[in-house]
């Protein structure tokens, strides 16, 4: 056992940091950062986030009794130190992968795991009725939210706020503020948090007014009234939180996060006051690795990296993010019109090269989606050509929009839907699994699924060609670079034939047609020949090629990284049933109608039966159960 690791291998829960000295907390906290990069160097994971909270969740465990005082995680990427603290150290080398700890907060992974999260600016509602699910049942309990400043700029947080100001009730908002969702934050809120940060620490200044005028003598209703408007002048002349004061919230801050001193000195008098509470703390994304303070955003979600220098495996595969930002450019050149829309993500979507070229046409609306929409609809109304660009499971939360803003106008908007279908280790809040279902049911809204990098590029050009919105999906990591010969122009509704064969038919969308390609040369080496189609288009789909393969095939399999109900292989059942075709066999690879664990791509694809040699069976079973059939 050495030094260094001595106190964090006596954490086994939040108890175990009652007795310890507020130096020791310090050795602690440095002790859980030295853990958290030697773990995640291996595994990858949320790292500057985590490292950034380090003290500030030490504190609220010291000070708070978790599980019996609920602690909500906005988001829930920056619980590892959470995790560390109420037992689950020892399971760290499982981390995001499948069977092992997930990166965000599970509900069935322990009793301090709150609420289930993965996505922003949630922890307040939730918190909110916690809260008063409490007092309800007579209790006595603290509910308190932890939030970034970027989940701040979701909309959803807001209302939240404005609720739990005039609520009646305790709750404690914790306002972790670093300056940075995943990439720097924007809009009037970073700007108004910027200028607290600036002013000098306000709460002793606060509790002395107060005491100033609590020994001023009441003499009558009158001087009563007066010492409480000269209260309030005088908390607008000191008090920087005006806006959460105004929402009815007593605010606290701003305090640095990294002061453990401060920090639990701070929550002591918080746990005592009464009504809704916001607490402002200052802290440092990346926090005490010098690779990811310079550079918070590219640490932000980080695979295997050496601890050293920082650097992850190099990797020249280009992904499809990189050719969809690319593309952007191009097109924004020849197209002055173009302009491009992110919710907090230039980054990750690859806008940056975009905002780069374009930055007068660049918009960074903040964690956002259903504005992004709606503020896309007005860009279109005034004439411009809007490409949002926005992750499959975060598009989920703007449904609204874009049915009502959006495809009843029949406004030409473009969705760039990255992260469709399976992304892997941050599990089900995250799988991109559910678009096809709630989007292809939208009338005007076509979409598209492209099998390669060039046909990423070629449906880009078109959708802005289009009129009408649009939505193209297509998945993480690296552009498939297969078929490169099929480049067949792009036409409204119709597929594309890459190969016929006979009596199988294989229709696949987006990236399937990788595993599409591998299926069809094994079922070649087994003396069956198949028709290979890319599908090309979701919505609408191509009714004339359908009932031709119908006419003309015994089977269609229909692949797609979606779930089932609702999905291209859904349609297609529609389209053959409608017609009357019922004499052809359909079988349709997708996701089972459940949310997805985190794992490797690889391992929930053959859990799944979605993988090469799970679908290869399953179509020589089909195949040769039917010609047994039909020769007995």
């Amino acid at each position: 056992m050495t030094a260094l690791a001595r106190i964090l291998d006596h954490i086994h829960s939040p108890l175990d940091l009652k007795s310890l000295t507020i130096d020791q907390l310090k050795v602690l906290s440095k002790e859980i950062r030295e853990f958290l990069l030697g773990s995640l160097c291996h595994t990858g994971g949320h790292l500057a986030s985590n490292l950034g909270i380090v003290e500030l969740t030490v504190a609220l465990h010291y000070c708070f009794q978790s599980p019996t005082d609920q602690i909500i995680w906005d988001v829930g990427h920056q619980s590892y130190v959470h995790k560390i603290i109420t037992g689950r150290k020892n399971q760290f080398s499982t981390l995001r992968q499948m069977g092992g700890l997930s990166g965000f907060p599970k509900r069935n992974e322990s009793p301090h795991d709150i609420v289930n999260t993965g996505h922003s600016s949630t922890s307040i509602s939730a918190a909110l009725g916690l809260a008063k699910a409490r007092d309800l049942s007579s209790l006595a309990h603290h509910v308190i939210a932890v939030i970034g400043d970027g989940s701040l700029t979701g909309g959803m947080a807001f209302e939240a706020l404005n609720n739990a100001g005039r609520a009646n009730t305790n709750l404690i908002v914790v306002l972790n503020d670093n300056q940075m969702s995943i990439s720097q934050n924007v809009g009037g809120l970073s700007k108004y948090l910027n200028d607290i940060r600036t002013e000098p620490m306000y709460l002793e200044v606060k509790e002395d007014v107060d005491s100033i005028l609590q020994k001023i003598p009441r003499i009558g209703k009158y001087v009563a009234k007066t010492v409480e408007k000269a209260k309030g002048s005088i908390k607008y002349f000191f008090v920087p939180g005006m806006l959460f004061e105004e929402l009815g919230f007593t605010y606290v801050g701003p305090i640095y996060g990294h002061d453990l001193h401060s920090l639990t000195h701070v929550m002591k008098k918080v746990k005592k006051m009464k009504g809704p509470i916001l607490l402002h703390v200052h802290t440092t994304k990346g926090k005490g690795y010098s690779h990811a303070e310079k550079m918070p955003a590219t640490y932000h979600g980080i695979g295997p990296f050496d601890l050293a220098t920082g650097e992850c495996p190099p990797t020249n595969e280009e992904t499809y993010s990189d050719v969809f930002g690319k593309t952007m450019v191009q097109l924004g050149h020849k197209n002055k019109k173009l302009v491009a829309i992110t919710a907090a993500m230039p980054d990750g979507t690859g806008l940056q090269y975009f905002q780069e070229s374009y930055p007068d046409r660049f918009f960074d609306v903040g964690i956002a989606e259903g504005h992004a929409v709606t503020f896309s609809a007005g860009l279109a109304l005034g004439g411009y050509k809007p490409v949002f660009a926005v992750y499959s499971s975060f598009l989920q939360r703007s449904y609204d929009q874009i049915l009502h803003d959006i495809c009843i106008p029949n406004l030409s908007v473009i969705f760039a839907v990255d992260r469709a279908g399976i992304v892997g280790a941050d599990g089900e809040t995250h799988q991109g699994i559910f678009d096809l279902s709630f989007l292809s049911h939208i009338p005007n809204l076509t979409i598209l699924a492209p099998k390669n990098k060039w046909e990423m590029s070629a449906m880009l050009a078109y959708a802005v060609s289009f009129s009408g919105p649009v939505a193209i999906r297509y998945p993480k990591g690296t552009a498939y670079t297969g078929l490169p010969q099929c480049t067949a122009p792009i036409i409204h509704g119709r597929s594309e034939l890459i190969y016929e064969g006979a009596s199988i038919a294989i229709v696949a969308v987006g990236t399937m047609i990788e595993k599409a390609v591998v299926v069809c040369e094994q079922l070649k080496n087994l003396g069956l020949h198949p028709t290979l189609v890319n599908a090309r288009f979701v919505q609408p789909i191509d009714e004339q090629l359908l009932i031709r393969l119908s006419l003309t095939h015994s089977y269609i399999f229909t692949m797609e990284d979606n779930i089932r109900s609702g999905g291209y292989g859904s349609k297609v059942l529609e389209l053959l049933c409608a017609h009357g075709f019922t004499n052809t066999k359909i079988h349709n690879f997708a996701f089972p109608n459940t949310f997805i664990e985190h794992g490797s791509c690889e391992q929930l694809y053959k859990k799944y039966k979605m993988d090469v040699d799970s679908m290869v069976d399953i179509i020589t079973a089909t195949v040769m159960h039917q010609g047994d059939e039909s020769h007995g």
